[in-house]
């Protein structure tokens, strides 16, 4: 039995409202430390709206978010990224003008922040060094997502699937412990899908972190997932290994049996 020392997020109670619509209504579950987990459920079920709860961008009205411990509802945003959280979105956020290398260097703005402070008084030198490191721990993320052969090309000209690439190694530059992945196989075919799969668990197994993944698309869930939580009009209905929960009567009813049925 996994220990509690052993669990890196854990959500408790969370409720969230806009007006008379409760879009999270006492949410609770633990991930433990080093596993993939998925967070499924229809349109509407509250998956993105927790995503931006446990990233900062919005507050609930009720409940607990805590990081090994620390309760993430105290901070903000920024400080959130600090303690090692990163997450992509839905729609692909990237700077259509700037070069992914430029792009992937945005994703190391705290280190690069701390590091201009820090040159104000001890000169270039150091400034220049810190600078460099960014750009090599840039480089490195964009090998992991292997696109380093197009870090001087402008991220606008690029496809849609090569640019969720680029974002995901944004989110990979801080070297997060926990990673936020919503929605990252919308918008891409079926090689595509199978190629994100190889290198979600490629991504896990390097940098050795921690995986919460929003996702419409089942077979990817399940074939990568550790563990996955069922959300169903804001509330969890479900939670356990893929198989337990893919049987599941109240998932196949709430959500499974219309996805399969399109599948």
């Amino acid at each position: 039995m996994t220990s509690q020392t052993d669990v890196l997020l854990s959500v408790r109670d969370v409720s969230l409202r806009f007006g008379g619509v409760a879009a999270l209504d006492d949410v609770s579950f633990d991930i433990q430390s080093h596993q993939i987990v998925g967070l499924i459920g229809p349109n509407g079920a509250g998956k993105t709206s927790l995503f931006n709860c446990i990233s900062r961008l919005y507050s609930p009205n009720a409940g607990s978010i805590q990081l090994d411990g620390r309760e993430l509802l105290r901070l903000r945003a920024h400080e959130v990224i600090g303690l090692g959280i990163a997450r992509t979105f839905q729609n692909v956020a990237l700077f259509s003008r700037m070069s992914v290398l430029d792009n992937v260097l945005v994703g190391d703005h705290s280190r690069l922040a701390a590091a201009d402070a820090f040159a104000s008084a001890a000169r270039l030198g150091r400034a220049r060094h810190a600078e460099e490191q960014a750009v090599e721990r840039a480089l490195l993320a964009l090998d992991i997502v292997d696109l380093r052969p197009l870090a001087g090309a402008y991220s606008g000209s690029l496809p849609f699937a090569v640019q969720k690439r680029v974002e995901l190694a944004r989110a990979l530059v801080s070297q997060p412990r926990l990673l936020l992945l919503d929605e990252p196989a919308g918008g891409l075919n079926h090689s595509e899908v199978r190629e994100l799969g190889e290198l979600i668990r490629r991504i896990h197994a390097q940098y050795n972190l921690t995986v919460l993944l929003v996702e419409h698309h089942m077979n990817l869930v399940m074939s990568i997932s550790d563990h996955v939580v069922v959300l169903s009009f804001g509330r969890k209905i479900a939670e356990g290994a893929p198989d337990e929960v893919r049987n599941n009567p109240a998932v196949i009813e709430a959500y499974l049996g219309a996805a399969g049925a399109a599948a």
